[in-house]
């Protein structure tokens, strides 16, 4: 039999193989978390940290809060942010704790699926189950809104959601925050907020050709943002040279002025609106002090 023939026979038998094993591929097993009781004002705030409210609610379409839709263009297609409220059909009103503790950590839906990377849970990983619980805690607050969630608009064949378990097994590698002994308790503050809820990098930091950050160049700036536009490099160095210190950088995250006399647009933005501008001063110095020293 010729090879040509022995290829033609064989190629859709293996490619039928590798998608079974595809799909049956299992994700992460979360590990349960402890149960704790919540309390939800401090939830509130780390949803703000966490940029839970700006990304998840349609201001610019009158939606209401935490309703999601908010579009959300990319290279791969186009994401919806989905409903958070406690609406029991359209949002996460049947969920439990461990529901709710293994999407925000692990990306992993109720139902066993891998959500995409869009939704920033690298970053969250490094949430205790106090955290979460308190989240948990400040989510249950929200009124029901009946509004179901806009269906992504992805291309082929990233529409293939089992993809997304290659994706996860190349790239994402899970790690607790583990704070610098040799560094003050503000800058460890600052950079568990960066690197983890706040999650600069996913806007930072440049991506690879299937999304991924590039780690070697954290907060180096990026192009091709949802927006349209890029976000400039935030490391200490490229900071520095444009004049930035800790009081001026954290005047900005409250207010959105710039040393310079103009505001922050687009993106930025938003989150100082949605995000930085409620937290407190304390938290904002920490950011401040740890962008200012990265050469960690």
């Amino acid at each position: 039999m010729r090879l040509w023939l022995v290829v033609a026979i064989a190629a859709p038998a293996l490619a039928g193989a590798a998608v079974a094993m595809l799909y049956l591929w299992p994700v992460d097993k979360p590990e349960p978390i402890e149960t704790l009781a919540g309390d939800p004002g401090r939830g509130a705030y780390l949803a703000r940290m966490s940029g839970c409210i700006a990304c998840h609610t349609d201001t610019e379409g009158g939606g209401k809060p935490l309703a999601g839709g908010v579009k959300l263009p990319t290279d791969f297609g186009t994401f919806y942010s989905p409903n958070l409220t406690t609406d029991p059909d359209h949002g996460i009103g049947n969920w439990s704790l461990q529901d709710f503790a293994t999407a925000v950590r692990h990306g992993i839906s109720p139902e066993g699926e891998p959500y995409y990377p869009s939704f920033p849970y690298p970053f969250y990983g490094s949430l205790s189950d106090q955290d979460v619980a308190d989240l948990w805690a400040a989510f249950k607050t929200v009124p029901p809104v009946a509004e179901a969630s806009i269906p992504h608009e992805m291309s082929p064949p990233f529409n293939l959601r089992m993809g997304l378990k290659l994706w996860r097994g190349l790239f994402h590698h899970p790690n607790a925050f583990v704070p610098d002994p040799e560094r003050g308790e503000l800058w460890n503050r600052g950079k568990f907020i960066v690197q983890g809820p706040a999650h600069c990098g996913a806007c930072h930091t440049p991506r690879n050709f299937l999304g991924a950050r590039q780690a070697e160049m954290a907060l180096h700036g990026a192009g091709k943002l949802p927006d349209g536009g890029k976000s400039p490099p935030i490391t200490s160095d490229a900071l520095k040279k444009q004049g930035w210190t800790v009081s001026s950088l954290q005047y900005a995250l409250k207010t959105g002025i710039m040393p310079d006399g103009d505001v922050f647009g687009g993106s930025m933005g938003e989150v100082v609106r949605d995000g930085t501008a409620f937290l407190s001063e304390e938290d904002r110095e920490a950011i401040a002090t740890y962008l200012m020293d990265t050469d960690d």
